[in-house]
């Protein structure tokens, strides 16, 4: 499972970087639409691995039992997603607003 989760981030990473090399603003925003999905396969890959974990919670003792999910990895994820959400609507209000100045979602067209 993990290496199929390894070869879909290397795919959402590939696409991502062949869109954002393309001279349209509609492709770069599409291309950092999939590099935060990508980041975000990657941090689930990564921090606790593909298993099925109880809820974390802490018996009396205070020790965790030892399948437990980790919260931390649900955090960051959940940060990132509300993130790159803020970001791409910046983006989004931002590429609208040059399309209007300029007439062209053409980036050789903004720089002249």
């Amino acid at each position: 499972m993990v290496l199929i989760l390894a070869i879909t981030i290397g795919c959402l990473f590939a696409g991502a970087i062949y869109l954002m090399l393309r001279r349209s603003v509609v492709k770069l925003i599409l291309g950092l639409l999939l590099l935060s999905h990508g980041v975000n396969l990657l941090i689930f890959t990564m921090g606790d691995g593909v298993r099925r974990g109880a809820p974390p919670i802490v018996d009396d003792a205070g020790l965790p039992p030892a399948n437990v999910a980790d919260p931390l990895v649900q955090a960051l994820i959940l940060t990132a997603i509300v993130i790159s959400f803020g970001i791409m609507a910046f983006v989004l209000a931002l590429a609208y607003r040059a399309n209007q100045a300029v007439g062209s979602d053409d980036l050789d067209d903004m720089i002249e």
